[in-house]
């Protein structure tokens, strides 16, 4: 264990032998959230069997009027399944294989310290948000978690190892490790695998994130004065539940002390330089408009804004292709932001903007989004993944869509270390279906 530098090796709980893993693995409760069905599909072939899909609640519910009976039902279920046997503690540290279209990547399964975490805006923490934390979404996650027997873990952490030092020399020796869990995932969702990691193996890991950690090297690899406090840890996906499992820790540490359970959160780390990761961007899809949302951009960015349509969705994404990179930068050069527009209807137009505000395209368009839905424009705003589903949405009645294009992971960690946290949803580490899956769970009571 590490006390000091924001990490442990973890004790997670594994579902018992005998439990049909591919219904008990189910996708990150924040994914298809505009797509009702696909949670339909899930509970169908769910049925009666044990599962995940019982122990945490699917954002597409936030709302619903039985939202508290849902919450007290999770709750409720995570107590019968430990009293019933249905989970098993397991100790130390996890290679995860993650396997999805033929690429393979791998993760390790450890316990993040929540006193070295802070999500607000100019963190100088070990561990760090790469995206903006929306604050108000934090509330309805905290009531599924205070009073939880179980938290069952969705984060990706990202560490910057180029050298791959932690985890890679743990999977190479993959062979000899006591496999834990294997299965094929529902809904597209590929193939996961658990081993479990030796004791030395782990400690030589941990040895190896101490020497990322080190501020004389962390210093060197951002290009940052000396003294800089340095970032080890950076959450690509799932900010806002690890921000939830912080407030719930922040709110009871006075009165359950240092060692308690919730000031641990499982994660699963991986390394932003391992190939079989790559980095898709969220869309933005607008309900219930009655905006003139033409207007409305032109009246906000004036003729430093063109709109022109095009014959096609293909057509307006081979556009932006031709004119867009992950810098903000247009081809031809100088500051230019460019996005596709998607709606009214079947109309797919390019928006072009020159001297844009913001670093980077999805801050500017987001702001502009989050005013049109303070005027009334708007009714709400959800964030998409996969350029196939918000073509297929946004043409829907009263619903707008905003193509963003995302940033590339080889520049993310050095903006979060530079400028702070990206505006949020901002990117997506893979598509919704590639997106974890929960199988392991901890106590935190």
């Amino acid at each position: 264990m590490n006390n000091t530098t924001g990490f442990r090796l973890p004790r997670p709980c594994l579902p018992a032998p005998g439990i049909d893993l591919k219904k008990w693995a189910v996708v990150a409760c924040d994914q298809y959230t505009a797509e009702p069905d696909y949670w339909r599909e899930v509970e169908a072939e769910v049925g009666d069997a044990p599962s995940t899909l019982k122990l945490i609640f699917p954002e597409v519910h936030l709302g619903a009027a039985d939202a508290p009976a849902r919450i007290a039902r999770i709750q409720q279920t995570m107590r019968e399944y430990l009293a019933d046997g249905l989970l098993r503690e397991h100790d130390g540290a996890i290679l995860v294989e993650r396997t999805v279209h033929g690429r393979t990547r791998r993760g390790l399964m450890l316990e993040l310290d929540l006193a070295h975490y802070d999500f607000r805006p100019g963190s100088t923490s070990l561990i760090r948000p790469t995206e903006g934390t929306i604050v108000a979404r934090l509330a309805p996650r905290i009531e599924v978690r205070r009073g939880a027997e179980l938290e069952l873990p969705h984060i990706l952490v990202l560490i910057d190892d180029p050298q791959h030092t932690v985890i890679e020399p743990i999977a190479a020796a993959r062979a000899g490790l006591a496999p834990l869990y294997d299965t094929e995932l529902m809904q597209e969702g590929g193939h996961v695998a658990g081993f479990a990691v030796s004791a030395a193996a782990a400690e030589r890991a941990m040895q190896a994130l101490n020497a990322l950690a080190d501020p004389r090297a962390f210093a060197a690899r951002y290009g940052v004065p000396a003294g800089t406090p340095p970032m080890l840890f950076a959450v690509g996906d799932g900010n806002h539940s690890l921000a939830t499992a912080k407030s719930i820790w922040d709110a009871a540490k006075s009165t359950v002390g240092p060692d308690h359970p919730s000031r641990w959160a499982l994660v699963e780390v991986e390394n932003i330089h391992d190939p079989a990761l790559h980095f898709e961007p969220i869309h933005r899809l607008l309900f219930g408009v009655t905006a003139d949302v033409r207007r409305a951009l032109a009246d906000a960015f004036g003729p430093r804004l063109s709109c022109t349509d095009v014959a096609s969705a293909a057509a307006m994404r081979e556009r932006l292709n031709d004119v867009n990179d992950v810098n903000g930068m247009s081809a031809t050069g100088g500051a230019r932001h460019v996005a596709g527009m998607i709606g009214p209807g079947i109309r797919f137009s390019v928006l072009e903007l020159a001297d844009p505000p913001a670093g980077l395209a999805v801050g500017t368009f987001q702001a502009f989004i989050d005013n049109v839905i303070a005027r009334g424009g708007a009714r709400e705003v959800d964030y998409v993944h996969g350029d196939d589903v918000l073509e297929r949405l946004a043409v829907g009645e009263r619903c707008i869509g905003l193509h963003l294009a995302g940033v590339g992971k080889s520049e993310l960690l050095k903006r979060v270390v530079h400028d702070g946290p990206l505006p949020r949803k901002t990117f997506s580490m893979g598509e919704a279906h590639e997106k974890r899956f929960y199988v392991e769970a901890r106590r935190i009571r």
